[in-house]
């Protein structure tokens, strides 16, 4: 049996790449520019990526043997699934490794936020002590809108509850009653929600239907002094907008983990106070790239050890 050939084109935990090794031949093809990653996928049966390669029809046109692309994390907006059906490629992911990490984080955004901690923190190294310049405000008994109700926005739910904050929830794919028997109360309109929520936490993907979700029109109808947080995808909110928004006194200060173009060291968010940004770490933990590395190596062996499926 010929032996298969895997491209790992970013870090994933070494006992995932330990057990991918163990059923093939592994190639770390790591900090590869998009020409050099598709030299290297020329006889390959499989990549796995995280979130910086762009796996487009280009790609996998370079790859005529490939079967399989694995994503270690949740999403796979930076893969062209249309193009990897018409290529027969499947296309798996590590949705529920990386849940838990990115619940947290989300609440310490949250938290960070809502009590000015990196400003203060900045503040005090910087020799200036001042308590008044950084009161909060507390989570508890405040309203958290949840957009999107999968697994980290229903963790993220139960996390707020544990602080005493009452949960809202609105999800477009998911119908009210369902919403309900999670415990959680519906709100059929994003725009009931915005006007609702103290804090707007989100959890979509990155759809036609999503980008820019929360832009002008949603901001502009959002209860005065919201916060938003963003553990989920940069493009669902229109960074522009928000900037504005925070600027009017509108919104009162936003959490932001994604951005629309990563990797990002200019924006005009940064320059505001209220504003917390971290480098896309909701999956960074020990804990979670751990889980996704062997969740994404297991799924990928078992679609190349079940053959695949053939292109045309």
């Amino acid at each position: 049996m010929p032996v298969m050939l895997i491209v790992v084109a970013e870090t994933i935990a070494d006992a995932g790449l330990a057990y991918l090794g163990e059923h093939a031949t592994v190639d770390q093809a790591i900090g590869l520019s998009p020409e050099g990653l598709r030299l290297r996928l020329a006889a390959a049966d499989a990549l796995i990526v995280r979130s910086a390669t762009s796996v487009d029809a280009a790609l996998l046109a370079a790859a005529p043997n490939l079967k399989v692309v694995g994503r270690a994390g949740t999403g796979v907006d930076n893969i062209d699934i249309a193009a990897a059906a018409a290529a027969g490629v499947v296309v798996v992911a590590a949705p529920r490794a990386v849940a838990i990490s990115a619940a947290e984080h989300t609440l310490a955004l949250l938290l960070s936020q809502a009590r000015g901690i990196p400003e203060a923190d900045r503040a005090l190294r910087g020799g200036s002590w001042e308590r008044e310049r950084f009161t909060g405000v507390e989570l508890h008994g405040k309203t958290l809108g949840v957009v999107g109700l999968g697994r980290i926005g229903t963790l993220v739910a139960r996390l707020a509850e544990a602080f005493g904050m009452r949960v809202i929830a609105y999800d477009p794919h998911l119908g009210a009653d369902r919403v309900r028997d999670i415990g959680i109360e519906p709100r059929q309109h994003l725009a009931d929600l915005m006007a609702e929520a103290d804090f707007v936490t989100l959890h979509l993907p990155l759809t036609g239907e999503t980008e820019g979700l929360i832009g002008a029109e949603a901001l502009g109808r959002a209860k005065p002094g919201i916060r938003i947080v963003n553990t989920s995808r940069g493009g669902v909110v229109d960074e522009e907008a928000l900037a504005g928004a925070i600027r009017s006194g509108r919104v009162a200060g936003a959490a932001l983990d994604v951005f629309a173009e990563e990797p990002l060291t200019e924006s005009p968010l940064f320059d505001l106070a209220g504003v917390v940004v971290t480098p896309h770490l909701g999956a960074s933990t020990v804990e979670a790239q751990a889980r996704a590395g062997m969740e994404v190596a297991e799924a990928v062996i078992g679609v190349l050890e079940a053959g695949g499926r053939s292109r045309d």
